[in-house]
């Protein structure tokens, strides 16, 4: 590879980090917005904001550092690259053989912090705002159904008695939406092992430029 596929590449690493720069810039907006609103709890008082502006800064820096290290020629960026995008990735694979043993453990922890948090609905505002924003968009009713109010369901419970639970609606549409689930994670795990290639080749090819140009 000579001196304009050194180039090519380098443009290649560069505007493939720019879009995912500003895809990290968006992901971090849309968390400080949820953050701002604060209207959709997760569990244990974690928020969508927390969790948007955690991973929108973690894409933020990591594209970052191949934007500047494949632009500059940098070894040590493009090394720092290569690392955290081998991290992620292991950190991904790892997460998703744990949510495969300990499935039902999971589904039983998210069930009882649901039903925990139902005791909270006229405690807690956000709580409240949480529960009736779920219970409108997906037409669902407590977590197993409307027994899970004591016979006083709140008023963004549908009207029809044999209306289905939260907990059981969100996990009909998670199976029902597995395979795209699963079509987009592998993308995003080729993506990445795309970009930890183009980083290494570089790199090399960089060690191999300096050696010809006797630097």
């Amino acid at each position: 590879m000579g001196m304009s596929g050194l180039k090519l590449l380098k443009y290649v690493l560069f505007f493939f980090n720019l879009l995912f720069w500003f895809c990290g810039c968006c992901i971090l907006g849309f968390g400080i917005y949820f953050l701002i609103h604060n209207n959709f709890r997760l569990l244990l008082s974690l928020t969508l904001g927390n969790v948007l502006v955690i991973v929108g800064s973690i894409i933020m820096v990591v594209a970052f550092l191949g934007c500047m290290g494949s632009i500059k020629e940098n070894k040590c960026l493009l090394m720092s690259f290569f690392i955290l995008l081998l991290i992620i990735l292991l950190a991904e694979v790892t997460l998703a053989i744990l949510l495969f043993v300990y499935e039902q453990k999971l589904n039983d922890y998210v069930s009882e912090s649901l039903t925990d948090s139902i005791k909270q609905y006229h405690l807690d505002n956000s709580t409240r705002a949480t529960w009736d924003s779920i219970q409108s968009v997906l037409q669902c009713c407590g977590v197993n159904g409307t027994s899970d109010w004591n016979g006083h369901p709140p008023k963004s419970c549908p009207s029809d008695p044999q209306v289905q639970g939260c907990y059981a609606k969100v996990k009909l549409w998670f199976h029902s939406n597995f395979l795209h689930i699963g079509i987009i994670t592998i993308c995003v795990c080729v993506i990445q092992v795309l970009g930890m290639s183009f980083a290494l080749t570089l790199n090399c090819q960089i060690d191999k430029t300096s050696q010809t140009l006797g630097l």
